[in-house]
């Protein structure tokens, strides 16, 4: 069998991409009406869509290469979760470094207590092996983009890879239809960190995934982009007080109303750190494109930031990512007509001109004002603009708590604006 870790893998892999429409996959089947915390079935249908399915279920469990597919927050790269070998390709087709753990992909709560249970010690004695610490935060926000660390238990069956030397790990049920079909039809945990090379910003698109991975991995499901487009949020129930170790789609004020966990507090850093990371995101740079980042403080002029720009003589070509108070620069004396560069639900203008000081070529993104837009389109602004060539580029920065005013429901304001910041700060070269 080939295996991205033999010396076979230093060869360019065929990679396929197939279509998936979650409308078309199958049939499922609730003993609870739309309750996927109680046991549930799927059957595949036998539209393409089905058949892609299957095709990608079959790889998870006989193959070593690892498969990318969608989920609500990034594109995952999936691969058993019982098996070295293939948790392995992971970090092979990433290049992704050993001691940064991955999260355990569920489709079930029973698919949860076999991994605690590995001996079936509780099973047999009747007694729940999900710490009590997180009845209340799977019952309200799974499946959902929520992470737990969970202990890992005596004669676990995970990889060792997966919990990458810790004594946790961390697991989640992904709420995208697509995600829970594929890991109901494997009847396998799926260890998937996103499907991007390491450091890279996540992908949000099945294209992104072959940007960075086309040659070192044999499948992607294409899904169409992702809802939430920013990784989950990651919880540490197990210490006390509870901790948000990542920010992710569920935010601070959300947790604190759940019963347990009104005291929690913010465990991460927005820098890297040298200690071994308790969770993925936590330790290494990450999210960063080619260009170097710099990314504005919220309300920071934009006076101030067009005249670094335009004062700038080291680069030629830049990039910007503009939110909520940054104008379209055709607005700006010298500019021209908008121009498309960007295809998607952001627009895009370009600026040609002097600058004032030097030939300057001004490529500006706009991903909306409001939060869940900005986060969905953050990793793919990012991207247009490293495909664009730029040399470097400037992020407006949000409120963490939100658009004040905002149309959108607080709690996911606040939670999808912490996590645009971390991620930006993450992936930041300068901070202004």
């Amino acid at each position: 069998m080939a295996s991205p870790n033999t010396e076979s893998s230093a060869l360019p892999i065929y990679t396929r991409t197939l279509p998936v429409d979650p409308e078309q996959i199958g049939t499922i089947t609730f003993t609870k009406p739309n309750n996927f915390l109680s046991p549930w079935t799927f059957t595949p249908s036998t539209s393409d869509s089905g058949a892609n399915l299957l095709a990608a279920a079959d790889a998870l469990q006989s193959s070593l290469y690892p498969v990318a597919f969608p989920t609500e927050t990034v594109y995952g790269l999936g691969a058993n979760a019982f098996s070295s070998a293939a948790v392995q390709g992971i970090y092979t087709a990433k290049q992704r470094p050993s001691d940064n753990p991955l999260i355990v992909h569920i489709s079930s709560l029973d698919m949860l207590r076999r991994i605690l249970d590995p001996l079936g010690t509780n099973a047999a004695n009747g007694t729940e092996c999900i710490p009590p610490i997180y009845n209340h935060l799977i019952s309200t926000f799974w499946p959902g983009p929520l992470s737990i660390l969970l202990p890992l238990p005596t004669g676990s069956k995970l990889a060792p890879e997966v919990s990458a030397g810790q004594p946790t790990f961390a697991a989640r049920m992904p709420i995208n239809i697509l995600a829970l079909a594929l890991i109901q039809l494997c009847q396998l945990p799926l260890a998937a960190p996103s499907a991007n090379a390491s450091t890279r910003p996540s992908p949000t698109t099945a294209q992104h995934v072959t940007h960075d991975l086309g040659g070192r991995i044999e499948l992607i499901l294409d899904g169409g982009p992702c809802t939430v487009g920013v990784e989950s949020t990651v919880v540490d129930g197990l210490c006390t007080p509870p901790a948000i170790l990542r920010p992710g789609g569920i935010s601070i004020d959300q947790i604190r109303q759940i019963p347990g966990w009104q005291d929690v507090t913010i465990a991460y850093k927005d820098t890297t750190t040298s200690n071994a990371p308790r969770a993925p995101g936590m330790k290494y740079k990450h999210y960063s494109p080619t260009a170097a980042v710099v990314l504005a403080e919220p309300n920071t002029p934009w006076s101030q930031i067009w005249q670094r720009i335009v004062h700038d003589n080291t680069c030629k070509t830049v990039g910007i990512l503009r939110s909520r108070t940054w104008p379209d620069i055709s607005s700006i004396q010298g500019g021209v007509a908008p121009s498309q560069c960007f295809s998607g639900s952001a627009s895009a203008t370009v600026y040609n001109g002097d600058g004032g000081h030097h030939k300057l070529q001004v490529f500006s993104i706009a991903l909306g004002r409001a939060t869940q837009e900005i986060a969905r389109g953050l990793f793919a602004g990012l991207r247009e603009l490293d495909l664009l060539g730029v040399e470097r580029i400037y992020v407006e920065g949000i409120s963490e708590r939100g658009e004040q005013g905002s149309d959108d429901d607080d709690n996911d304001d606040g939670a999808a604006a912490a996590a645009v910041m971390n991620r930006l700060r993450k992936a930041a070269s300068e901070v202004v």
